[in-house]
């Protein structure tokens, strides 16, 4: 809501009504002038921090509080502060607070002692006026604008007087609202909504470029200007040491330090008044003429321009009629080329034609003598594949013979070898009784050896167990080779 000039307003509890229905009130000014006593600097190089003197003047008016603390005035003596409050109630407990105390800061063995009193507020009093334009002599009181009537505001945000349509400027009449509660109004001006004020004013020359600063348009200034004395003295009187406040629907407020005096340029004398209604017509008149020598270099530069089109476009077609020609001969050219082109690929067709004929010709020969000398391979493997069978089969019966002979001779060696065991088992088996004979007659014997012979019956017993099993694959491997055979 707080716009160019504006700052934003948290106690409203002064504030006095100016035009409730446009949220518009009138906040006392509150500023307290706050002097503080400097020591003299017996040191070189020693200085005493502003900054530092500020905070502790701000600490020694809490829990109060300045929205604005700065230096007016400073010296080797003394500095000035000025410093500035929400609500009036507030000055004399800060002045309390402040007047004829001292501040210790840190380096300093003198304490700096402080003042406080209320700032005065610079705005033009009612003798101000009544001399100034009785011992003006150019001014006439018995003509408006040469007399006190006419108030000059300065600062006005333009968002809190513009138009429900055009919130980017000022509205004269919002203007005149809010105003005639202090007395009838004869006129209004604000210079923001005339184009040709500056050029008027002389602040810039007729036909040059206007330049703009940022927020130019945010603030404006009005002069108004009432018919009776007693209107402008109310409206003075009511805008003295006062700021104005606005406050939306839902009572957030700002506030804007707006500048008011009374006006001495004759502003809105009816002199005044028609110079500028002649000077603002001479202006339109010269700007009607910029404009339509504008319009007249316009159209001569549009004709010129139209006129390059035409000969550009003349230009074109000829170039374009020479290309179209140049064109054709190269097409024709190309169509002779063509033609010399596709004659000498009929006549390389026909005699690849030929030469595919005579291949293919010498292709089917050929086949046909691959193909007999196939057939006659054919029945040569065919003889050779029988007379093969024949001495496979004659090698097979030989074979088959030899493996029944060989097969024969291993039964008659089994036979032997199962003769051979049981032989060997008899002698075993009466070996073994005679061991038990001899076990027997020497069992004491037995009893001392027990020990070694187990150790050596154990080792026996495993080399037998390994001699087994290299007898046992011997055994099968002589039983696969004949079988395989």
């Amino acid at each position: 809501m707080a716009t160019a000039g504006a700052s934003i307003c948290t106690d409203h509890s002064d504030s006095v009504e100016l035009y409730k229905a446009g949220g518009l009130y009138l906040k006392p000014i509150a500023r307290v002038n706050v002097c503080v006593q400097l020591p003299p600097l017996k040191e070189a190089g020693k200085s005493i921090s502003n900054w530092e003197v500020m905070e502790r003047i701000k600490t020694m008016i809490k829990p109060h509080s300045f929205i604005s603390l700065r230096i007016i005035k400073s010296t080797m003596e003394f500095i000035r502060f000025e410093g500035e409050t929400e609500n009036k109630d507030s000055i004399g407990t800060i002045m309390q607070r402040l007047e004829g105390k001292s501040i210790k800061l840190s380096g300093f063995h003198e304490q700096l002692k402080v003042k406080a009193g209320e700032a005065k507020i610079v705005f033009p009093t009612r003798h101000d006026w009544d001399s100034y334009f009785r011992d003006a002599k150019s001014m006439n009181e018995m003509k408006p604008g040469e007399r006190p009537d006419t108030i000059h505001i300065r600062d006005i945000p333009t968002r809190w007087f513009a138009s429900s349509k055009d919130k980017s400027k000022p509205s004269e009449e919002y203007l005149k609202k809010v105003f005639t509660q202090f007395g009838e109004i004869r006129c209004v001006d604000i210079p923001m909504l005339d184009p040709y004020r500056k050029e008027m004013t002389g602040l810039v020359k007729v036909g040059s470029i206007n330049t703009f600063t940022f927020g130019q348009d945010l603030v404006f200034d009005a002069y108004i200007q009432f018919k009776e004395y007693i209107g402008f003295v109310k409206a003075m009187d009511s805008l003295r040491g006062m700021k104005l406040l606005y406050m939306d629907e839902e009572e957030k407020c700002a506030v804007a330090a707006i500048r008011v005096d009374f006006d001495k340029t004759k502003h809105l004398t009816d002199k005044s008044i028609r110079r500028r209604r002649l000077d603002r017509e001479r202006l339109e008149e010269l700007e009607h003429e910029r404009e339509e020598r504008v319009r007249k270099e316009r159209e001569e530069q549009e004709r010129k321009l139209a006129e390059e089109a035409r000969l550009k476009t003349e230009e074109e077609e000829e170039r374009d009629r020479k290309r179209q020609e140049k064109l054709q001969r190269r097409e024709e050219r190309q169509k002779e080329r063509e033609e010399k082109r596709k004659q000498k690929q009929q006549e390389k067709k026909r005699l690849e034609e030929e030469e595919r004929i005579q291949h293919k010709i010498a292709l089917e020969e050929r086949k046909f003598l691959l193909a007999q000398r196939r057939l006659e391979s054919l029945r040569l493997m065919k003889e050779l594949f029988e007379r093969v069978k024949v001495i496979k089969m004659r090698e097979d019966v030989e074979r088959r013979e030899k493996e029944l002979e060989e097969q024969r001779q291993r039964e008659v060696e089994e036979e032997r070898k199962r003769q051979e065991e049981a032989e060997r088992q008899r002698r075993e088996q009466l070996k073994r009784k005679k061991e038990i004979l001899v076990r027997q007659e020497h069992e004491l014997r037995e009893k001392i050896l027990k020990n070694f012979k187990s150790m050596e019956e154990h080792k026996q017993e495993e080399m037998r167990e390994t001699l087994r099993k290299k007898l046992s694959g011997r055994t099968k491997l002589k039983s696969a080779v004949v079988m395989k055979r």
